[in-house]
């Protein structure tokens, strides 16, 4: 596929798989979990940060990637011990307070570059090549996808799996047949933050540069967007959900950026767009493109 591709469509295709791999880990957290997250990108930004900084303090940057999603998962876990007796709106606020803290953190940091941000991140080598183009990554990206498109298939086809099956239909049900629900959904809450991280860690290789504004909030909602208009709880339908909303978002950038157009009218239009498509998937499809698709088939 990445071979079909023209330069300029590479870079979307590298942002399109980046997003992916983000919104398998939140479609498997909101699907199965029944825990909505408004914070997803602070875990993307956690494993970016923790890529950059290890890289321009000489770690090889094959192992500064590595590092990434195991950081975002230790992150995590540290935080969901707490946060995750909550539950519905309060859970959502509490994750959108995480990544407004650590994007305050970020910003304020010297260690992190503050406002300005990391830059002149190398280039991602791995086995003395070095990755320097845009279709090295656009392949980088696709072993990533289907490396957590395995992962995410293999949790939920396991025993995991079939108690968090059991904890979607019912918290008390699942309980009372001895499903662990606090440890399943710690566990779930980790493998969506390491998700997150991978992106992130290749994500700061391919771009070179971080800031904390790389990661706005508006991130985390378009993940939630990606994932719910596809299908909660479906590989297939959090990898439909993040190529539909990667291509809108592209398209409404090049027309908000036509002559004319304000400067606050990408921002304006994505929000609107969000909204239309969301009322628009709770009102036909309340249960995502992919999951109605396969019933109606």
């Amino acid at each position: 596929m990445p071979l079909l591709l023209a330069p300029g469509q590479l870079t979307t295709f590298v942002l399109l798989g980046l997003s992916a791999m983000a919104v398998v880990g939140l479609s498997l957290l909101m699907g199965y979990a029944g825990q909505v997250s408004l914070g997803q990108a602070s875990f993307t930004a956690i494993g970016a940060y923790t890529s950059g900084l290890l890289a321009l303090h000489h770690t090889p940057p094959l192992l500064a990637l590595l590092a990434a999603p195991i950081v975002a998962a230790l992150a995590a876990a540290g935080v969901g011990v707490p946060i995750l007796r909550l539950r519905g709106h309060q859970l959502a606020f509490a994750t959108l307070a995480l990544q407004l803290i650590l994007l305050s953190v970020l910003g304020d940091a010297d260690w992190a570059g503050g406002a300005v941000g990391l830059q002149g991140l190398p280039y991602l080598s791995i086995g003395g090549f070095e990755l320097d183009a845009d279709l090295d990554y656009a392949y980088l990206v696709l072993a990533g996808v289907l490396l957590v498109s395995l992962i995410a298939h293999r949790l939920v086809r396991s025993r995991v799996g079939r108690g968090l099956r059991a904890l979607a239909t019912g918290e008390t049900a699942a309980e009372a047949s001895g499903v662990p629900v606090g440890a399943y959904r710690l566990l779930v809450f980790a493998v969506s933050a390491a998700f997150a991280g991978l992106a992130g860690g290749i994500y700061s290789f391919f771009l070179g540069y971080l800031a904390p504004g790389s990661f706005p909030v508006l991130l985390s909602i378009e993940y939630v967007v990606m994932a719910v208009v596809g299908g909660l709880g479906s590989i297939g339908g959090a990898l439909l959900g993040a190529a539909l909303i990667t291509v809108v978002v592209q398209l409404l950038t090049t027309l908000a950026t036509q002559p004319g157009m304000p400067s606050y009218a990408p921002s304006v239009l994505s929000y609107a767009v969000y909204a239309l498509l969301l009322i628009a998937v709770v009102l036909f499809v309340p249960k995502g493109i992919v999951p109605t698709l396969r019933r109606s088939s």
